[in-house]
């Protein structure tokens, strides 16, 4: 297990028989750790990469960035200085805003440094509209929201510590959705899979095709058994969609 320099990824199974990179941008509230389910089930020659945004985990003592284009520049800029390799970026939920302003900035600065993008669990950049309140939410308020995403969400709030550590960075977090909006035309030059939970309450199957104007390659998406925290349900799955998508 390496962290950059920049401390902003954290390559969780690196070597030199690696053939292909996941990077993996988590939720609001989530960490790199997120994805260590992904990391135990990931196939020979699949290096699996965790973005950690600031104010959590070893950045816990630096500065918030509550702002998705921040967030992306410094993503962006960490992983410009990775080893060359075919790269793919996953995203989940607030992660895959994150995940595909940073592919937008990857495409500026080393074309063909992005092979695929993976958005799960969240709707499409052009859906955000010009609503701040969750900027303003109280933290009981960002709570209930969680509780109505079950899953992860349901662990989290029944874990007293657990939760009093997170809240901050969910504040930041739900800050930066708030104020989130995308560059008008957004899109991506790489093929796009968007990645949904049937029983999603937030973004589910009926708002996957929102994000095929956000690309200019290849579009499609994936339904998949569960809510909004799928991914760890379908482990299996998913890396199997990952390689097929990949190779």
């Amino acid at each position: 297990m390496t962290i950059d320099a920049g401390r902003w990824t954290m390559s969780f199974n690196p070597g030199p028989e690696s053939r292909f990179r996941l990077v993996c941008f988590p939720h609001a509230g989530g960490s790199a750790g997120s994805f260590f389910p992904l990391v135990r089930a990931a196939p020979p020659g699949l290096e699996v990469v965790g973005v950690q945004y600031p104010g959590r985990q070893w950045r816990r003592t630096e500065p918030a960035v509550a702002d998705i284009h921040g967030l992306a520049r410094g993503a962006a800029d960490a992983l410009l200085a990775e080893r060359d390799l075919p790269t793919a970026v996953l995203g989940h939920s607030m992660g895959a805003l994150v995940a595909f302003e940073t592919v937008r900035l990857l495409e500026e600065k080393r074309p063909g440094a992005v092979t695929h993008l993976f958005a799960s669990g969240s709707r499409a950049p052009s859906c955000h509209t010009d609503d701040a309140r969750p900027a303003r939410w109280s933290d009981e308020r960002i709570i209930a929201e969680l509780r109505g995403l079950g899953g992860t969400g349901d662990r989290l709030i029944s874990d007293e510590e657990g939760l009093r550590s997170a809240l901050p960075a969910l504040r930041d977090d739900y800050r930066a959705l708030a104020v989130y909006r995308p560059a008008p035309g957004a899109r991506v030059g790489v093929p796009l899979t968007v990645l949904v939970g049937r029983e999603d309450p937030k973004a589910g199957p009926e708002h996957a095709a929102d994000w095929q104007p956000h690309t200019d390659a290849a579009f499609d998406f994936r339904v998949f058994p569960g809510g909004h925290f799928f991914l760890n349900e379908n482990v299996a799955e998913l890396l199997d969609l990952v390689r097929t998508r990949q190779l």
